[in-house]
């Protein structure tokens, strides 16, 4: 696992990485500078209490408020344009390791829109009805292992998913995921660990799939040699 993750951290100046990174960043800002100044207009126009030094203090909360919900919401966003184009990082890797691999199946763009929504709102539905439990648990010092054991496998299983499909049907990689769970829960919880650490976590989608890149050829070339 660990010689994998240091193959992707080394790969993180290629250019399709730059790339993909440039273009999450890039599409998140703008998502944001544009939501900002339609709020900042919206807030112009409204005069909600009549009252001037009211509305100024309103206008100015409520732009403060914005702000903030960009610096929170701004890494999830630029992740999810990232997810889009994973692909691309995956054949990166490939041709870089991999180079004597056949054609794998081409996804279309339809098909990494629907995993990445689906993987985003799977990842936020089940964060959030686990939410209580993890300021329950907190208190015991176990709410951060019940995190990294719940989004461990989620986000092990989907990087997988996302890698595995490309080469093997859906029962093959199942089969093979399965005979191999908890290594790749391990992999999962360090790819949810990098997702979780400011700044890093932009990077993060990148590393992950380039991890689950190596992870996949190891565990696919010792299920042949078996």
């Amino acid at each position: 696992m660990i010689p994998a993750f240091l193959k992707a951290f080394a790969q993180v100046s290629d250019p399709t990485f730059r790339r993909v990174l440039a273009l999450g960043v890039f599409g998140a800002l703008v998502i944001f500078v544009l939501l900002n100044l339609t709020a900042d207009w919206v807030l112009v126009q409204l005069q909600l209490f009549a009252t001037g030094w009211l509305d100024t203090a309103a206008k100015v909360l409520g732009s403060l408020g914005s702000f903030l919900l960009t610096l929170l919401l701004f890494p999830a966003v630029a992740s999810m344009i990232i997810g889009v184009l994973l692909d691309d990082v995956v054949r990166a890797v490939e041709a870089r390791h991999y180079p004597d691999l056949p054609p794998a199946r081409e996804r279309p763009m339809s098909e990494d829109l629907a995993t990445t929504a689906r993987f985003a709102g799977k990842l936020i539905l089940v964060n959030l009805l686990a939410l209580p439990l993890y300021l329950i648990l907190i208190w015991f010092g176990v709410g951060v292992v019940l995190y990294y054991v719940i989004n461990g496998y989620l986000v092990g299983r989907e990087y997988w998913e996302l890698v595995a499909l490309r080469r093997l049907t859906p029962e093959q990689a199942d089969t093979l995921r399965r005979s191999r769970r908890l290594y790749l829960w391990l992999v999962g919880a360090g790819c949810a660990f990098l997702l979780s650490v400011p700044l890093v976590n932009l990077l993060a989608p990148l590393i992950a799939t380039a991890t689950m890149v190596h992870v996949f050829q190891a565990l696919r070339s010792r299920d042949r040699a078996v």
